[in-house]
């Protein structure tokens, strides 16, 4: 197997690592005594309503309603699945969002709210609080996004600006028994952050999303200011020792380790040793590409893989091209290697890279020499962040489709293998 098919390989068996066909299924729960309502939202919801439905006794009581991605869909029986927009949240997000609060409600201390949640649910159930348009939301979040924000600082703005985050979709379950179960797209996989957390006690106060605010210099809307300076503390979001929480669990059942390890797995099958950097990087993609250059170039053990997962970022300029934080990796990559003979894979495991159609790219010892020959501009297109520009003119780009998972990035660098290699 010559390096790049080796690459694309591990990228799949990592995805299959987070596969809600496979991992949900142990933890269900018995039926409770009264009725199962389920919900959820993020870009593994359909998958996910889809393994609860297989293997739900037929004659305990089954409904609910999970919102996930445009063509992240699955049929269904039980339970309905909507599609909305993600990053930024649109109306039918936001009318999914307020029935599954309303649905909430009517339960009662013998019925179970059964949470599916995974990356994405913050803007795919972005209902916004009272005061604050959609439009408003729309905005603080595209600015958050371009800026460069973390997920967790971003987050922290969206818990106080939506109606289900922070803990909300608990504290509306009315007395019943809550189980959330997480697919994490976060680093550290607190599930106070993923899909801004919505059983989940919130730590943080209005406060502190004033601050991240003000700390990216975001403009302020008027709703947006007014919700967050004058909401009082017995308002906000719910926090951690509040009774709405006496009967929640937030249980994660898919992260990064699992599918970094599978990963590794992979590449020793193939005789290729292999070892986890880390599965929490969030740093600038143009820093991790650097660091990741340095640790190849220190790294003696010859052949090996280097895989890592996390979520890096990316601030772009008034004037940008088209292309996500793994291209964008990518690309800084290739042009600190220069001639090294190494390869990479960097891919968003939820099959999209960013807002564009691919999941990642690959790079190999060759692609500066392949974009000379085309009159491409590696320095150029990095500092234009058009690096989707350039890997599909190499023909590079890694287009899976939608995975319906997400366990955040998935990255492995393989050093010193030839293409006679296996």
């Amino acid at each position: 197997m010559n390096p790049r098919e080796l690459l694309l390989e591990s990228f799949r068996v990592a995805v299959a690592a987070a596969d809600p066909a496979h991992i949900l299924p142990p933890h269900l729960p018995a039926p409770p005594r009264g009725r199962t309502l389920v919900v959820g939202g993020g870009k593994a919801a359909a998958s996910m309503a889809a393994a609860v439905e297989a293997h739900w006794p037929a004659d305990a009581p089954l409904s609910g309603l999970v919102v996930t991605r445009y063509q992240h869909g699955l049929p269904t029986r039980r339970i309905e699945v909507v599609e909305a927009s993600h990053p930024l949240p649109d109306g039918r997000g936001e009318a999914a969002a307020l029935r599954m609060l309303e649905r909430a409600g009517q339960l009662g201390p013998d019925d179970l709210l059964l949470a599916l949640v995974s990356g994405g649910g913050s803007s795919l159930l972005a209902a916004p609080v009272e005061g604050v348009s959609l439009k408003e939301l729309r905005q603080v979040t595209k600015a958050l996004l371009s800026a460069g924000a973390t997920i967790h600082d971003i987050n922290t703005v969206r818990k106080h600006l939506t109606r289900l985050s922070g803990g909300r979709l608990a504290r509306a379950a009315n007395g019943a028994r809550v189980l959330a179960l997480i697919i994490s797209d976060v680093v550290g996989d607190d599930p106070s952050h993923i899909a801004s957390g919505p059983c989940a006690p919130d730590p943080t106060t209005c406060a502190d999303a004033l601050e991240r605010l003000q700390r990216f210099g975001i403009a302020l809307p008027a709703g947006v200011r007014r919700h967050l300076e004058q909401t009082t503390a017995e308002a906000d979001t719910p926090k951690p020792g509040d009774p709405c929480f006496a009967r929640t669990e937030n249980r994660i059942i898919a992260s990064a380790e699992a599918s970094l390890q599978a990963a590794c797995a992979c590449f020793e099958q193939h005789g290729i040793p292999a070892m986890v950097v880390s599965d929490s990087i969030s740093s600038d993609a143009q820093t991790a590409a650097r660091a990741h250059a340095a640790l190849a170039r220190a790294t003696t053990s010859r052949p090996i893989a280097l895989v890592s997962g996390g979520e890096t970022t990316v601030t772009l300029q008034p004037q940008h091209g088209r292309g996500g934080r793994n291209t964008e990796f990518l690309l800084a990559l290739a042009l600190e290697w220069a001639d090294t003979p190494a390869w990479a894979i960097a891919c968003d495991t939820d099959g999209i890279d960013g807002s564009e159609d691919n999941a990642g790219a690959v790079i190999g010892p060759d692609t500066l020499a392949r974009a000379q020959a085309q009159q491409l501009d590696a320095a150029t297109c990095l500092a234009t962040h058009d690096s989707h520009g350039f890997f599909s003119a190499l023909g590079d780009l890694v287009v899976s489709g939608p995975t319906r998972t997400n366990v955040n990035d998935y990255r492995a660098l393989l050093i010193g293998l030839d293409e006679a290699s296996p």
